[in-house]
């Protein structure tokens, strides 16, 4: 199957598309209007209080980015308009739904039309309210589910997962599903409607014991629950923990309904496709680089040997979209592990060097104009002697300052502040990554190396949609791409703010 035969199979097709406020999501939507323009429908789900506000989020989140530039380009904006009103369809609904809160005769319609449904609705936040996430991450797919299964024309379900629903486990991690109540703590049994339950009973006892909680309560009682029950079962973060449900729920709902998981590692900016070093937000190993540059990363947890499996977007994008084309109306559920471990490993001495590298070409500079030193940061391999020099090094110090700045009527309370928002940036950054700091896993990618012997099989042009992890020359996409990428994300961010 060549890239012809792939864009091919979206042809005068219509595709619900949850999550398309994405990062995923909008490289998605943009992928397929540039290598099929005759879609029939893009029908984008997206939260929002009627038809109107669905419009201008999706306009306004989605379009208006310039990520679309390469279909700017090649219509025109007058044409590039007309082609996005004829193409795009908002949806005012949410996943967490049954038929995403559309109303019986949309739903009907909607469910008549649609030939591919495609999930990456989610909440990413590793510290996220248990409700919240179970909500969108387990709810959300079986929600998906159920309503493809009322679609009589569906070719395909394709569900955007995370590779690291495998939690901290070492060894070769296998792409292969969850079973119903597995966890990652043996001998326990995980019961998805008893947390659900849970859940509800915490939120009802915190409303009759205040009569009425306040917000702020039920918000810190319901991620304190998240982390609570994620680690009882063996994972990290509520994040995780929820996909790992949303697997499990989807695998229990199909039938025999055609599913894809695509289960991505790391995600970084893009590596070519529509163009290298688009991105959003700072994700996973990119606060680092954020840190760094902002002079507040001092030292760190890890190993410098371990390696950090990240793949830059466009290559899930792509591998996503021929997996839609090879499995196409197969009664089956496939799983892919889109990484870069086992064929393109990254050490994190290597990621590293490449950031030392630009900090070099591109070095630093204070307001007065003077080059800050580049300087590796300490990397500690054991986090409780990390915590201890912290607290010695970093923690007394302030406090003591904190103490001076107070007797001297504030006089060192700008300068506290900041190294006090530093530290508390370094502890945050810790908390967040220190399960994946000294990560031993690797992800077997069997059927994505399939997948993609599968798609050379023809001989055409792939480019395309080339998922081959082993294309990526690790630093100079860092160094000349996804570094400067990160850097300018974040100053824009920053202005925002």
């Amino acid at each position: 199957m060549d890239a012809t035969a792939v864009a091919g199979c979206f042809r005068d097709k219509s595709i619900l598309i949850t999550g398309s406020t994405g990062f995923l999501g909008k490289l998605l939507v943009e992928k397929i209007l540039r290598v099929q323009p005759a879609v029939k429908k893009l029908y984008l789900l997206v939260r929002a209080a009627d038809a109107a506000s669905a419009e201008q989020r999706v306009f306004s989140d989605v379009i208006e980015m310039d990520l679309f530039n390469v279909l700017r380009k090649k219509y025109g904006l007058a044409g590039f308009q007309s082609f996005i009103q004829e193409k795009v369809v908002p949806l005012a609904g949410d996943i967490i739904y049954e038929n995403f809160g559309l109303d019986n005769s949309r739903a009907d319609a909607l469910s008549k039309d649609i030939d591919v449904i495609i999930n990456g609705a989610a909440t990413t936040n590793f510290c996220e309210r248990y409700d919240v996430a179970l909500a969108s991450n387990a709810l959300g797919p079986r929600n998906a589910c159920e309503f493809a299964k009322k679609c009589p024309n569906l070719k395909l379900l394709l569900h955007i997962s995370t590779a690291f629903v495998a939690g901290t486990q070492e060894g070769l991690l296998l792409e292969k599903a969850f079973q119903n109540g597995e966890t990652l703590r043996e001998g326990y049994y995980m019961d998805i409607e008893a947390e659900l339950q849970l859940v509800d009973k915490i939120k009802s006892e915190l409303t009759a014991a205040k009569s009425g909680t306040s917000e702020q309560l039920e918000k810190s009682t319901m991620k304190e629950l998240g982390l609570k029950r994620a680690c009882h079962f063996g994972w990290p973060n509520v994040y995780t923990f929820t996909k790992t449900m949303g697997e499990i729920l989807l695998g229990q709902r199909r039938g025999n309904l055609p599913v894809v998981i695509i289960r991505p590692t790391m995600v970084t900016s893009t590596y070519q496709d529509p163009f290298p070093g688009w991105i959003e937000g700072a994700r996973t190993i990119d606060a680092l680089i954020v840190a760094y540059n902002e002079q507040a990363f001092p030292c760190f947890i890890g190993d410098r040997s371990n390696v950090i499996d990240a793949i830059p977007a466009d290559i899930v994008i792509n591998a996503a979209m021929v997996a839609i084309a090879v499995h196409w109306n197969e009664e089956a559920q496939v799983i892919y592990h889109v990484s870069s471990s086992l064929q393109n490993p990254l050490s994190l001495y290597a990621f590293e060097d490449a950031c030392m590298d630009y900090f070099y070409i591109n070095p630093r500079t204070l307001e007065n104009g003077k080059t800050v030193p580049n300087k590796r940061p300490y990397v500690f391999k054991n986090l409780s002697f990390f915590r201890l020099v912290l607290l010695l090094v970093y923690k007394l110090p302030l406090q003591m300052l904190h103490v001076m700045s107070f007797l001297l009527c504030g006089m060192f309370s700008q300068h506290y502040n900041k190294l006090n928002r530093r530290l508390n940036f370094l502890m945050l950054l810790v908390k967040l990554h220190a399960p994946y700091a000294f990560f031993n896993g690797r992800f077997d990618d069997t059927n994505l190396s399939r997948l993609w012997s599968e798609a050379k099989m023809d001989g055409g042009d792939n480019s395309i949609f080339n998922f081959d992890p082993k294309c990526v020359d690790w630093h100079s996409y860092l160094v000349e791409v996804h570094v400067p990428a990160v850097l300018k994300c974040a100053r824009r961010e920053k202005g925002r703010a």
